[in-house]
């Protein structure tokens, strides 16, 4: 049902990835009269169970890879599809402005509002452009970009360009700038999306064991791992009288960050969002075989303010970040000079500063 002030269409790939930055986007506008309809993939069956919409429109959608070829002319096909769909609902749903987040499920929605005259923005959450985002920005009125020095950026398209930030979602503003912990225990974080879980559930039982007894006294483990993994890695942690606590998905992800001395993660977009609105250092093992590196350069780019460290994945050892972790516990002023960097880092109103945004792309008239 249409409000009094309109309603905006969201496109986002059905990943936390591009569904969490939408979200929050979508709380802010709802807070300012709008209503909401998203566009995006089966995928946000798991990742989409909060999002505020009027109506979740599944898109067709496709990636395109000239890596294998005799797939190509499919996936057009299921794209057209896709951008016929998205035409439909436009016409239908008359949005003042259409804001995608990148992801191929975003790519026809944004091409059927330039064809309909609709003003649309793309957000990118990384510091490497997507490359759907980086089609699309031929197409859009507006780019908005979560960090300073946005890669990949066509050219012709930095008119376009406005620093937001990343939006984070309500559930993680909640515990914007929390008090540093207590260091009565060392609360360590462990998580990484689904393949990040997969590393860290192998990976993290030899970290411990690395470590003399001693050295596991006082430590306290809260770490995502995946359901098929989670006997195995239970029992080594039993094995060695670990406080731990698992499981393969944390509703209440930004409270356990909080609660958190040190985070130990991959660095996904919103991942990053979240350390530096909530103010928490991070070791980071970035995904590796990106096609764009574009974990890496988030990275990067939070270790540069002094919030972190990276530690590539093909040369970190069990051995070298038991180390780490057991000589950085002992320097509680490096941890809290990282914490507060990281709330340097962090944008906390980069939702409001899109939801700005996209009231001015609805204030121009179509083209």
């Amino acid at each position: 049902m249409m409000t009094a002030k309109g309603t905006f269409v969201l496109a986002a790939g059905g990943t936390g990835g591009h569904l969490f930055p939408a979200q929050a986007l979508a709380e802010v506008l709802t807070r300012r009269g709008y209503s909401i309809h998203l566009m995006t993939d089966e995928r946000v069956r798991d990742y989409g169970k909060s999002f505020p919409a009027v109506e979740t429109h599944i898109v067709p959608s496709a990636t395109l890879s000239l890596s294998k070829p005799w797939l190509v002319p499919g996936r057009v096909l299921r794209l057209y599809e896709g951008y016929r769909a998205a035409r439909a609902v436009l016409k239908r749903v008359q949005p003042l402005a259409v804001v995608g987040f990148g992801g191929y499920p975003s790519f026809p929605p944004i091409l059927a509002a330039a064809r309909l005259g609709i003003p649309s923005c793309v957000h990118d959450q990384n510091a490497v452009m997507g490359r759907a985002n980086r089609v699309l920005a031929k197409w859009a009125d507006a780019v908005a970009s979560s960090f300073p020095n946005l890669q990949g950026l066509p050219a012709g398209a930095g008119a376009k360009l406005t620093i937001t930030g990343n939006p984070v979602r309500d559930i993680a503003l909640k515990e914007k700038a929390a008090a540093y912990p207590a260091f009565d225990h060392f609360n360590l974080l462990v998580f990484g999306g689904s393949q990040g879980a997969q590393f860290f559930g192998e990976f993290m039982p030899k970290v411990f064991a690395a470590m003399r007894p001693e050295q596991r006294v006082g430590l306290r483990l809260t770490q995502q791992v995946r359901a098929e993994n989670m006997e195995e890695v239970s029992k080594a942690y039993r094995a060695m009288d670990l406080d731990c606590e698992l499981n393969a998905f944390f509703m209440d992800m930004p409270k356990r960050i909080a609660d958190a001395h040190l985070v130990i993660c991959r660095s996904g977009a919103s991942t990053i969002a979240e350390l530096g609105v909530i103010g928490r250092p991070a070791v980071m093992v970035p995904l590796p075989h990106a096609i764009d590196n574009d974990q890496l350069r988030n990275a990067e780019s939070f270790a540069a303010a002094g919030a972190g460290w990276v530690m590539p994945q093909a040369s970190l050892t069990p051995e070298s970040l038991a180390q780490f972790l057991t000589s950085l516990r002992s320097q509680q002023g490096q941890l809290q000079q990282a914490a507060a960097a990281a709330l340097s880092h962090g944008k906390p109103d980069a939702a409001e500063r899109l939801a700005d945004l996209a009231e001015q792309l609805a204030g121009k008239k179509r083209r």
